[in-house]
Parts: C-alpha cells; structure tokens; sequence
C-alpha cells in the first residue's frame, strides 16, 4: 500500500476504503463456530534466525473449523509463523525459537510426535506453484503413497475425488499422464491443492496462494477455501485486505514481529481495538 502524503492517503479517504472493504464480509464468514475448539495454539512464541528475532512472544488460538488470515505488512513475520506451525522453517540456518506451538494441546516440538506426522495433519501450500516432476495423477497421490494411507488400485480414484473437489478434473481427466507443467499457472496451483488435500490434513496452511494467479483462478481457491472449513482449519498470509474480508472468519494483525490484534475479522475491520490496527486496514501504512 502506498505511505505516500497525498490526498488518497487522507483519514477521510482511508476511512473509505475501509468502509468498502467491511461491508464485503460474506455470509459464511459470519457463521458462528464453536470458539472453545481450538485446532492450534501458539504459547509465548518468539522466533529468530541467528541474531534477527523475527516475532517476539506471540500467545493467539486457531480456531478448528474456520478460516484464519494472518496479515500485515511485508516483514511482519506473517510467513515465518505459518511455516512454524509444520515446522518447515526447522532446516532454515541459524532458526530458533522459544515458546511453543501445541496442536490438539501437545507440543508440535514434542519427542513423541513424528515430523511426517505432524506434516500429514498440517498439510501447506505455497506462494508459487511447485508440482513435482512427475504425472499429474503422480503428483495428486504423491503424498497418499508417502504416508501409505491406501493401495495402489485405488490411487485414480483418489486423484479423481480430489481433482473434482478443486474443479480440476474434467480438464486434466484425458492427460493424467502428462507433465503438470503444461497446465497453467492456476491450474498448477489447483494442482497443488488437490495434492494437499489427497492426505486428508487436519489444518490446510496457505503461504498467499493466489498472489501470482488472475482474477478467475483466485476467486476459484477463495470459493474452494470457504467449502473446506468446518471439515478443514484453514490459516491463510494475505497482503490482500478485501481477501481477507471475503474468507476469514478471524483475523490476526502482525506488525513489526507484534502480535498486535486478533479477533473475528468483521470485528477488526470494522471496530478495531487498536489504533494501529485501524491505521493498517484503513491505508494509512502497509
């Protein structure tokens, strides 16, 4: 968003946008959930690399069964605590991190807990596209394969199921053979997806999913996103404010490795309780 002192960045214009963006909230969106079910807990989390701590005592609850968007501006750390949750940023040089993550109220870092566990029930899709150098059908049940969850006679079906749950299958149905990296830049992406959701996760991670795609392929996932929840807790990183808008059911603020506010999103675009948060939604930095 741009900070630039011109007559767009004004409170009476920001104050706008703001009013544009709120009344978009969905009807879904403002379904009420069960708020004592919580799918996954971060406990007085700070996390760094080598000496730069990246977020600093983060205490927030995902709530099972909804959709949570985390937002702020670039660097706020959004990416780095989506990634703590299946704990990909366990390889990176120089990560630590103090606290805890507990899902279903156990620790994510528990000796008892197989990574390939944890990763089977906190599945993840990424920013860009990354199908595997392999058949789509391949790519669809590479995870299903990995972790064993069925035999090989039943591996079409399930790559049907899946691609028919993203809207995929009727038109890769005559190609499952072929290279993923003939489809489009969307249908790689829904690709992707389909492969995420082949081995049934308990929590879906999305890293700004629709952030290289156009209009039709993002509002695609958006419409898929809102069919997952209360099967699936979806937590989504968006720059997108009107996104989040349009799919959360909570939000939560970072900014500047903060935990600044987290609430239900209609709550915090439209009655913020913090005034940086009202800055943030209503334009005036990003």
């Amino acid at each position: 968003m741009s900070t630039a002192a011109d007559p767009a960045s004004s409170p009476e214009a920001s104050a706008e946008r703001t009013a544009s963006i709120a009344p978009t909230v969905t009807a879904a969106a403002q379904q009420p959930y069960d708020d004592s079910a919580v799918a996954l807990s971060a406990v007085d989390l700070t996390l760094s690399f080598g000496q730069h701590t990246i977020l600093s005592n983060i205490t927030a609850d995902i709530r099972r069964g909804a959709v949570t968007a985390l937002i702020g501006p670039t660097g706020s750390g959004k990416t780095t605590l989506l990634r703590t949750f299946n704990r990909m940023n366990d390889k990176v040089s120089g990560y630590r991190h103090d606290g805890d993550v507990l899902i279903d109220g156990r620790s994510i870092w528990h000796p008892g807990l197989e990574l390939t566990s944890l990763r089977r029930r906190v599945g993840m899709l990424f920013q860009r596209p990354n199908p595997f150098p392999m058949s789509i059908l391949d790519n669809v049940v590479a995870g299903v394969r990995a972790h064993k969850m069925a035999g090989k006679p039943a591996m079409k079906s399930i790559a049907e199921q899946h691609l028919t749950e993203v809207g995929l299958w009727a038109a890769v149905k005559d190609r499952l053979k072929d290279s993923p990296f003939r489809l489009s830049g969307g249908q790689q992406q829904l690709l992707c997806l389909a492969r995420a959701l082949a081995i049934q996760p308990d929590v879906l991670l999305l890293d700004e999913p629709t952030s290289s795609l156009d209009p039709n392929a993002t509002e695609s996932i958006e419409a898929l996103v809102r069919t997952l929840v209360p099967d699936i807790t979806v937590v989504i990183v968006t720059h997108n404010l009107a996104q989040a808008v349009r799919i959360a059911d909570r939000t939560i603020f970072l900014n500047k490795g903060r935990l600044v506010e987290h609430g239900p999103t209609k709550q915090l675009f439209e009655n913020p309780a913090e005034e940086e948060t009202a800055n943030y939604v209503g334009g005036r930095f990003g």
